[in-house]
């Protein structure tokens, strides 16, 4: 077996940072600010608001079922709040903070009212970090957090579900699935029997999605990875748009060109940036 140290590690958000644009994928996952040693990150509300209401719910799932709601998720969220609150989360403003705040506190009123699945049994990976060899004689290992894995008893099979905090809904052409599918089914002995999005701020319950062929999200996944590698090994990150810059790299390129104000360091020992209000990113959406 290869070593997976000197593998190539990709992840859904990794490939997603290279299909859009793979200047931004190389100032994403493999730069790092020569001031620190540390990757950098940019912080943004809709960041900020993704992360605060995963930490609050997924950590639902390491609590029996019948006590997962038996504490506040509004007052959990609270305290999580305060990790991501001014500057720390990208807000410039407290109006901006607290619009969304409260799109947060809806999403969990909205968890509190339609539980569904969260009080149902889950399926507890045990490595903190999931991962198998997508391909060995790539050197490639596919890695990823699930945000939460329903266990279905009358099948003995499992229930993906990812959580949403966007305004807007995947587009089908996304391989976030494909790849949770090729995840769970590589790293535990169960099967996959659905797969399902919850957009917490538009909907009661998850939208399930027809479940893809598992050969074929790995063909299309193993292809997009080689395509990385081989990036890596010219060392070669173009933006699709040149040196105009797309909307994905031209953030990050406003931190190296000094525009951006550093804020703190966050998790994984990543620098992390906050914009000014001009050129702050528009996308209301998050990838995590």
């Amino acid at each position: 077996m290869p070593d997976k140290y000197s593998a190539v590690w990709v992840s859904h958000s990794s490939i997603s940072d290279f299909q859009q644009c793979p200047r931004a994928y190389y100032l994403k996952n493999i730069y790092k600010n020569p001031k620190s040693g540390n990757k950098i990150q940019i912080m943004s509300p809709a960041l900020a608001l993704g992360q605060a209401v995963h930490e609050v719910v997924e950590s639902l799932s390491n609590i029996p079922t019948d006590k997962r709601l038996k504490e506040s998720l509004l007052e959990k969220f609270n305290v999580v709040w305060k990790k991501v609150s001014g500057k720390n989360g990208g807000f410039l403003d407290q109006e901006t903070e607290q619009k969304f705040k409260q799109r947060g506190e809806n999403m969990l009123r909205r968890i509190i009212e339609n539980p569904g699945p969260i009080t149902q049994l889950t399926v507890k990976i045990k490595e903190d970090l999931p991962h198998y060899w997508l391909s060995e004689d790539e050197g490639i290992i596919l890695c990823g957090k699930i945000d939460w894995l329903q266990y279905l008893p009358d099948t003995d099979s499992v229930h993906i579900i990812d959580f949403k905090t966007s305004k807007s809904k995947e587009k089908g052409e996304s391989l976030q699935l494909p790849i949770y599918l090729l995840l769970v089914s590589n790293t535990q002995q169960r099967k996959v029997k659905k797969l399902s999005y919850w957009y917490l701020g538009m909907e009661n319950e998850p939208e399930e999605i027809a479940l893809p062929d598992q050969k074929e999200s790995h063909d299309q996944v193993l292809k997009v990875a080689k395509e990385i590698k081989l990036a890596r090994k010219l060392n070669r990150f173009r933006c699709p748009e040149g040196e105009k810059r797309c909307w994905s790299c031209k953030p990050f390129e406003q931190i190296l060109s000094g525009e951006a104000e550093f804020v703190g360091i966050g998790g994984y020992k990543r620098d992390i940036f906050i914009l000014p209000r001009d050129n702050a990113p528009k996308k209301d959406s998050v990838i995590l």
